[in-house]
Parts: C-alpha cells; structure tokens; sequence
C-alpha cells in the first residue's frame, strides 16, 4: 500500500513546506532567547517569556483555529496561519523603532498564532491524504521537512543575527554610557528585525501560491456538533493521554533547545554564534534521525520505536544533569537528546489521532495543538531552576517530562499487542 498516492502529490509537497515554515520559525525563536540575553543583559527566567509568548500563543490559537478549519476548510485555514505568520513577522520594525522587549513579545504572540493555525490545518490535513493505515508515517514523512526548517532556522539566525551581537557582557554593558549603549543594542535589533522582515515577505509569496493552488476536501465537510465531538474525545482514554503526553514532550524539546546554546557556551567556553554550530548539529541529528525512524516504521511498530527512544532520551538527560564541567561528553549527550526527540511528536501525534473519528479529528487535532503549551509552561521552570541551581541541574525538568513519554508509548504499546 502507497504511503502517498499520485493524486494527492502535489497537495502534500505544498503542505509538507508549511512544516518547513513553522519549524524555521521555532528554531529562530529558539536562538532569540540568547540573543536578547546579551542585548537587554537579561537573566535565563526573562528570556524564557519568549518561548511563554510563543508557545502560550499555541494554546491560545489553537482551538478558535479548528473551529474555523471546521465552519470553512483546510485550505482557508492555511491562507489565516500564513496571513497571521507574516504579520507577526512584520511587526518586528516597529517593536525595532521602539527597542521594546514587550513589543517584540506581542509581534511573537502574532507570529505563534499563525503557526499554531497553520499546524492545526496541516497536521490532520496530511492524515487525510491517503489510507488511515499509512496516516502515521506519512505524517512522519510531512514532519520530516519540519527539521529543516529547524536547521534553516539556526542558520539564518548564526549568520545574521548572533553574528551580529557584540561581545560586550552585562557587566561591560552596565559600565557604558547611555548613548554607546543604545547605539550597540539598536544595530543588534536591527539585525533580528530584518532577518525577521525578510521571512515575512518570503511567507507572503507562499501564501499566494496557496491561494492559486487547487487542494484535495480532505473529509472538510464535519457533522454533529462540536458539543458531542468534546463528549467524543474526553471519553477517549488513548487520546487524552496523547494529548498529555505531548504537553510533556514540548518541555522536552522545547527545555532542551532553549538551554543548549547557553550549556554548549558554558562547557567550551565560546560565545554565541560558535555555540549556535553545536545547536546546528543537535538538529541535523534530530532531522537525520526523523528520516530513519520513518524508515524503520516499515518493519517496527511505532509505539515500539517511540518507547526506546524515550529511553535512550533520558539516560542522555541523565547524563548532562551528573556531568557537568565534561566539556564535550556533556555536548555530545545534550546533542544526542534531539536524536531521539526527533520521531516523538508526529507519533505520539499520530497515536492519538488513529481512532479518533473523522467528525472529531479536527477539534482533536486543535486539542493537540494546544499540548503545545508544554512549552509555555515547562520551559519558564527550567529556567528559574537554571538560574537559582546551575543550567545543567535544570535539565530535571525534561528527564521529568520523558519519564511521561514513556509512559505514553508503553500504554500504547501494550493496547497493540494486545
């Protein structure tokens, strides 16, 4: 049986490059976190408002977004994420002209919603594509495109905007005169608006090809009320619990991520935009890894490679919590992290998803999406705990976090073999 039929090719090629967007932008919102670090001398608890901002907007969008997808279409609900994309985007000149961390915060929040819709029609809308039987691995297939984003992401940030930041620290900062100070902080935001104002024009040009595109219904037309689709999905023990697990699993990846340039800066002793390589490799590694899992998914039950891979994840957390000051053994366990993230969301997604009837699966899909917040809330933790305790003790929180991804693949595990 085809994982992806002729007819529906062209369809999902445009809808597996909105994995490539969103993902670029995760990744750019990752780096951000240690850019505004040095440029407001601001402690890991304040930059970690940036992945509150970006991710609680997730939680926020997620579901007026199904109920929109579901009244109109998949397609309307791609061209509403991208319009919302670019504009968050845009709105980085005058969060600039301002020089106001609250500003470039809403302008994520925007930009997070469109995100948040475009995953919320794009996820279930790949799903659709085909036989309910392949619906896991060619969501897979579409989400492995999501880590070149990633990577496209890190690059665009290490050349043009950590690049850009001045090595002065908070101390030498503090000892400069107001106006050395403002001009150096208003070049280094400079270099995050027009890296940002760039994307926001590229993601315009998408979303008129979208428009002109002829896509497939993909079961858009629903029945019964949204009502008796929340009774549905509540009374639905494997999908509550995927939704739970996929809270816990964006602590994970979205702790790690945000943490790794700053860990990577304290075990080598390097700035930056040297620290942001090794984050590189961490995702090449997650996207490398997306594709062998997909692979292996031929011969191996996804709950099966899902559980392993949670185990290998947390004897390599557990390996950077009780081994700082190693230098590159706790690089290369912090790197092998992603490696094993990497086939974690779109299965415990697609898990979720499998009996979930089709009336339901777009407000399933929304319930998902808002598992998102994980980010939000976990990540703020991580980084209070990594101001008070040290960076690497703060990795508790995603060893934590996998312990319930665990969970998640041996339950559902234990359904398949039955």
């Amino acid at each position: 049986m085809k994982t992806i039929e002729k007819k529906y090719l062209i369809p999902f090629c445009l809808i597996t490059s909105l994995f490539f967007l969103w993902g670029l932008a995760n990744n750019m919102t990752d780096t951000l976190l240690s850019a505004f670090k040095r440029i407001m001398s601001m402690s890991d608890a304040q930059t970690s408002l940036i992945q509150f901002a970006f991710y609680g907007s997730y939680f926020c969008f997620a579901l007026p977004a199904a109920l929109f997808i579901r009244k109109h279409n998949y397609k309307s609900g791609v061209i509403l994420g991208l319009s919302l994309y670019a504009f968050g985007a845009i709105l980085f000149l005058p969060a600039a002209a301002a020089a106001s961390y609250a500003f470039y915060l809403i302008a994520l929040y925007i930009l997070a919603g469109g995100c948040s819709i475009l995953e919320t029609a794009a996820n279930p809308y790949i799903l659709s594509m085909g036989s309910p039987e392949t619906a896991t691995r060619r969501l897979n297939i579409a989400q492995s495109f999501n880590p070149i984003g990633c990577i496209t992401g890190i690059l665009l940030s290490q050349f043009f905007i950590l690049s850009e930041l001045n090595s002065a620290d908070a101390g030498a900062r503090a000892a400069m005169s107001e106006t050395e100070l403002a001009a150096i902080q208003q070049h280094e935001l400079n270099a995050v608006t027009g890296t940002y104002m760039t994307l926001g024009f590229v993601l315009l040009a998408v979303m008129v090809i979208m428009l002109l595109a002829k896509m497939p219904k993909g079961g858009d037309t629903s029945n019964g009320s949204v009502k008796e689709s929340f009774s549905r999905l509540f009374k639905n023990k494997r999908y509550v619990f995927g939704v739970i697990a996929l809270f816990f699993y964006e602590g994970v990846q979205i702790g790690v991520w945000s943490f790794t340039i700053r860990l990577v800066m304290q075990e080598l002793g390097i700035l930056e935009v040297n620290a942001a390589t090794y984050y590189l490799i961490g995702i090449i590694c997650f996207s490398a890894a997306r594709f062998l899992f997909t692979w292996l998914m031929k011969w191996h039950r996804p709950s099966k490679l899902l559980m392993w891979a949670a185990v290998a994840g947390l004897i390599l957390c557990t390996t950077v919590v009780l081994t700082p000051g190693t230098g590159m053994l706790n690089v290369v366990a912090l790197t092998g992290i992603s490696f094993f993230m990497s086939l974690m969301f779109p299965t415990i997604y697609g898990l979720a998803l499998e009996n979930v009837d089709s009336d339901d699966k777009k407000i399933g899909a929304s319930g998902l999406i808002m598992a998102i917040l994980g980010g939000a809330v976990i990540t703020p933790v991580q980084g209070i705990i990594s101001d008070s305790a040290g960076i690497h003790i703060s990795y508790i929180v995603p060893l934590v976090c996998l312990c319930v991804v665990l969970s998640y693949a041996c339950y559902i595990e234990k359904i398949q073999k039955n």
